[in-house]
């Protein structure tokens, strides 16, 4: 589904997955995110390689599809009209770019550097200048939803870039994605982002609380949920946070306290720069820091009031 209104990306007339040119790809981070990514556009015919990494998910099916391996960034840039970055966080794209990876001085003249993490917009900004700076182009295209829908093409995409920049690499985009929104220039796209992952990690922490509170005063999980389904609380956060609480099930949300708590300070940092009002997200970022202090951190959110009912016990006791 393609977004309508202002800002919104063309549709051309282009259907999923149709190419206007035969561009080489070169992706940075076959992670849980990026293997999905990844698989998508080699199915769908694009020159495909990736970087060899210890953090990368089983490579056999890309390898079977054609992808080819390189041990160096900057080696598979200098072979790429697009890199694909799906790394982490704003440390390690500005290594990858910058540092230890080689790929700015590696990049061809007008090729396109696509980042798909989730980063600090302002750093975004700045690489964006030195990639330009380069003779090449900068799209960030931030992601949301889950692995599940990596594998299946189905991500969002959260995009900053210029808009004949982006149109150029819509085609590839659609390989992956099944919705994109054009926030602005680059750097808007990280910016979405925080705002979209500050909304959906912050109801599954807000609710994570009430659950800890419901469990304590005797209230049971399925009564809990299903209140909130058909009343107010009924969303995405809930979705992904039910499955936990009914059946102990975090397949809806793999994903990370430590991860979440670099989201939302970026988050922090944004409002920051912006001068806006954040005590919510510095409530929710303190929350989920207390989680990571407690040695949390490599637990999934979803998990959250297991967590919480064992700190107030701690505090009771």
């Amino acid at each position: 589904m393609q977004r309508s209104g202002r800002g919104d990306l063309p549709r051309s007339g282009l259907r999923k997955g149709r190419k206007m040119e035969k561009m080489k790809v070169g992706i940075v981070g076959v992670g849980l995110m990026g293997h999905g990514i990844a698989r998508n556009i080699a199915a769908n015919g694009w020159p495909l390689a990736y970087l060899r990494h210890p953090g990368n998910q089983p490579t056999d099916d890309l390898d079977a599809a054609g992808a080819r391996g390189f041990d160096s960034a900057a080696e598979m840039a200098a072979e790429s009209d697009v890199v694909l970055l799906c790394v982490t966080g704003t440390p390690q794209v500005e290594d990858v770019l910058l540092g230890s990876g080689g790929v700015l001085g590696a990049l061809r003249p007008g090729s396109v550097v696509v980042d798909c993490s989730t980063a600090v917009p302002e750093s975004t900004v700045a690489l964006a200048a030195k990639v330009q700076g380069a003779g090449a182009h900068f799209v960030d295209a931030a992601m949301t939803r889950t692995p599940k829908e990596a594998e299946e093409g189905r991500l969002n995409l959260l995009i900053g870039g210029a808009p004949e920049v982006v149109a150029r690499i819509t085609p590839l985009l659609e390989t992956f994605s099944e919705n994109r929104f054009h926030a602005g220039p680059p750097g808007a796209g990280h910016r979405l982002k925080l705002l979209h992952n500050f909304v959906s990690l912050g109801t599954v922490t807000l609710i994570s609380e009430a659950a800890a509170s419901a469990r304590r005063s005797g209230i049971p999980d399925e009564v809990f949920v299903d209140c909130l389904r058909r009343g107010g609380g009924h969303g995405a956060g809930l979705d992904r946070l039910s499955p936990f609480l009914l059946e102990g099930a975090v397949d809806q949300m793999r994903f990370t306290i430590n991860n979440s708590l670099k989201d939302l300070s970026y988050y922090n940092r944004m409002t920051a720069e912006l001068g806006t009002p954040d005590l919510v997200a510095a409530a929710v970022r303190d929350t989920l820091q207390k989680l990571v202090d407690d040695g949390h951190g490599d637990i999934f959110l979803p998990e959250q009031p297991e967590l919480m009912l064992k700190q107030a016990e701690g505090k009771s006791g």
